[in-house]
């Protein structure tokens, strides 16, 4: 009787190798589910992503609010008719100009420089043809001072 015990607890134990520790055993299963739940929460991640990264295609493709806005903030560029300003605190270190720290590549693109910023009160926003007719009006009126101080008996 003891034997048959034995032999009955024996192959119990056989039987229940493979539930626990087989191919589709139980700790396969729960080990498997983890995975599951990983790359399931991976590919959400990577959905939003590409939903973010389709919507920057979109606004990109369909107007220039995008461009202008990466011109800006990338890169420091402002329009001809922009007046850029930057408000520093008083006691504030001087933000780092890359050109003058060794290693960089002397780009100033989109660096803030550590100069001081010239003040221009009330500056007037003016189109390049008003540029180009101040200029033609200057040397118009520099023309005429050099008439005005050739004596009158020479001619050139």
């Amino acid at each position: 009787m003891r034997l048959v015990t034995v032999v009955l607890i024996l192959l119990l134990v056989l039987i229940q190798y493979p539930l626990w520790w087989g191919h589709g055993g139980w700790l396969r299963v729960h080990e498997l589910q983890q995975q599951l739940a990983q790359q399931t929460e991976k590919n959400t991640n990577l959905r939003l992503r590409n939903e973010r990264v389709q919507g920057e295609v979109q606004d990109l493709q369909n107007g220039t609010a995008a461009v202008e806005e990466r011109a800006r903030y990338e890169m420091g560029m402002v329009k001809d008719s922009e007046v850029f300003v930057q408000f520093v605190a008083p006691n504030s270190n001087a933000p780092v100009n890359s050109a003058n720290v060794p290693g960089m590549n002397g780009s100033t693109r989109g660096q803030v420089s550590a100069a001081p910023l010239r003040v221009v009160p009330n500056p007037v926003s003016r189109s390049k043809q008003e540029l180009r007719d101040l200029d033609k009006k200057a040397q118009k009126e520099k023309a005429a001072e050099a008439k005005k101080k050739q004596p009158a008996g020479t001619a050139q």
